[in-house]
């Protein structure tokens, strides 16, 4: 039986309005986001008073990849690079030598001690290996908490940079229970390509999307979130298929665009940190009515000790042996090991052995499931007590209110506009100063070949400058027609009403 689209498009709405809702009332008690939105996937499961069937590994596979994307482009794109340029070391050894660690003690706690065979045991370790980006990304970039020194950005790199690396080796595990591999080394030459191509075209493609951004000088703004949502999508997605690794390449070039200057950079950011929320509710919410809340009763004791043994065995180790000979105290590194937050990723790669019909991959993916939901349920929400108990926080900052500049309200008689100084105009060769611009509209920034400078007075325009101001629209309306002209323009008439409002 085919739904009609309203009863799906009604559905959908509904579970995403109760997320956001939610989300303000579990957020103010300090419970994680993302646990919110998969309790909400899984009670409108068929398991759950929602009654909606779902059951497409394919599908969820799909809506995670995607999602993961996009999260991982605006995780890149609000990471100051000056402050991850000082734990970039660090960062990539906790994303490559402390998954690999953490797989491998994961799957022999697996085969010893709950009696999987060797493959089953260190596939399931290197599909929970590294820490979720949504999730660190959601937890860390909250009100309530505030870590000192590099604490944070060393988390935010790691969570980033680490999916690649568990990627790899849940693939890798895969095509050696299927036979497609014959041995660990058949492994080592397809990570060095992945990493190699991932890494090369993130930077590369990051470098295309600030000049294209740049240069194309579209005709509509609304265009360029359209820009730079189709080069991410690219980014992911030719990586991919020339054998790269795209998760990587997305948070480079994402990385790489958030560190450069461009046009509509503020509105840029935000359309993606909005993209970014939309995806992560859509995915969790898929994954929530993926699972069977009935088939994860019977995992429950084995999926809890291999949940606690992650937490406090695999984890820890993995950290210390990786941050070993760094600058950071014990305090730090106690810290970082329990920031280990599991997310979306783990149930995301959950699906990989569901769709190769590895043996036992809907246990597998129970499992997984449970692993993260105690992992977000005993980690998430214990973050802030725990850095305080560490004494690594710091006192939380105030909430950032918006600029009234910026976010001027729509009642607001001036605001920020933008015009280009064509190749026909008058304007071109004089000073600001001597083109009797009205008293009312402020010039703020002058745009020319890509770069910006504040202008003063005796500032020279030139063909094609693109001029920020700041003014009411009747001095606009002037300010646009003196510098569209051909000719120099009449002396100005005097607004109606004394026009716009005054700004100090």
């Amino acid at each position: 039986m085919i739904l009609p689209i309203e009863l799906i498009l009604l559905a959908a709405s509904g579970l995403l309005l109760l997320s956001v809702i939610a989300s303000k009332a579990f957020g103010n008690m300090g419970i994680p986001a993302l646990l919110l939105f998969l309790g909400i996937g899984m009670l409108a499961g068929s398991d759950g008073p929602g009654g909606i069937h779902f059951d497409d590994p394919w599908l969820a596979q799909s809506l995670g990849v995607v999602a993961l994307t996009f999260i991982l482009f605006a995780g890149g794109m609000d990471t100051e690079w000056a402050t991850v340029r000082k734990v970039l070391g660090i960062g990539v050894g906790l994303s490559t030598l402390g998954v690999a660690v953490t797989a491998g003690l994961v799957g022999w706690f697996a085969t010893t001690a709950l009696q999987m065979s060797w493959l089953e045991g260190l596939l399931i370790g290197a599909i929970v290996s590294s820490t979720d980006a949504a999730a660190v990304f959601a937890v860390m970039r909250s009100r309530y908490v505030s870590l000192r020194g590099t604490l944070k950005p060393l988390l935010e790199l790691e969570s980033g940079s680490n999916d690649p690396m568990a990627v790899f080796l849940t693939i890798g595990m895969i095509s050696l229970i299927t036979g497609a591999s014959d041995s660990p080394f058949d492994l080592v030459p397809m990570f060095i390509r992945q990493m190699v191509l991932g890494g090369a075209i993130g930077y590369g493609v990051g470098k295309l999307m600030v000049l294209l951004v740049n240069r194309l000088r579209l005709e509509y703004e609304g265009l360029y979130p359209v820009l730079t949502l189709s080069l991410v999508l690219f980014t992911y997605s030719g990586s991919t298929w020339l054998g790269g690794n795209g998760f990587l390449a997305v948070y480079l070039a994402g990385l790489m665009m958030g560190n450069s200057e461009f046009v509509h950079k503020r509105s840029l950011i935000r359309f993606h940190d909005g993209l970014a929320w939309l995806m992560q509710i859509s995915m969790f919410l898929a994954l929530g009515l993926q699972v069977f809340p009935a088939q994860l009763v019977p995992i429950a004791g084995t999926g809890l000790l291999l949940a606690l043994f992650l937490m406090f065995i695999a984890r820890p180790v993995a950290v210390f042996a990786t941050l070993a000979f760094t600058h950071l105290s014990m305090k730090e590194k106690t810290m970082v090991a329990w920031v280990g937050l599991r997310g979306a990723v783990p149930i995301i790669l959950a699906t990989f052995p569901l769709l190769a019909e590895v043996p036992q991959a809907i246990t597998t993916f129970h499992l997984v499931f449970f692993i993260v939901l105690t992992s977000v349920l005993l980690q998430g929400t214990s973050i802030p007590i725990v850095a305080r108990w560490l004494d690594v926080d710091e006192p939380l900052a105030p909430r950032k209110e918006s600029s009234p500049i910026w976010d001027a309200p729509t009642s607001l008689k001036s605001g920020l506009l933008e015009v280009r100084i064509p190749e026909h105009s008058w304007a071109i060769g004089q000073r600001l100063l001597d083109l009797g611009l009205p008293k009312s509209a402020f010039i703020l920034l002058i745009a020319r070949n890509g770069k910006c400078f504040v202008p003063d007075g005796t500032a020279v325009l030139q063909a094609n400058d693109f001029l920020l101001a700041f003014t009411d629209q009747f001095s606009f309306l002037r300010l646009r027609s003196i510098l569209e002209s051909r000719h120099q323009p009449p002396p100005p008439e005097e607004p109606p009403d004394g026009g716009g409002v005054e700004v100090v």
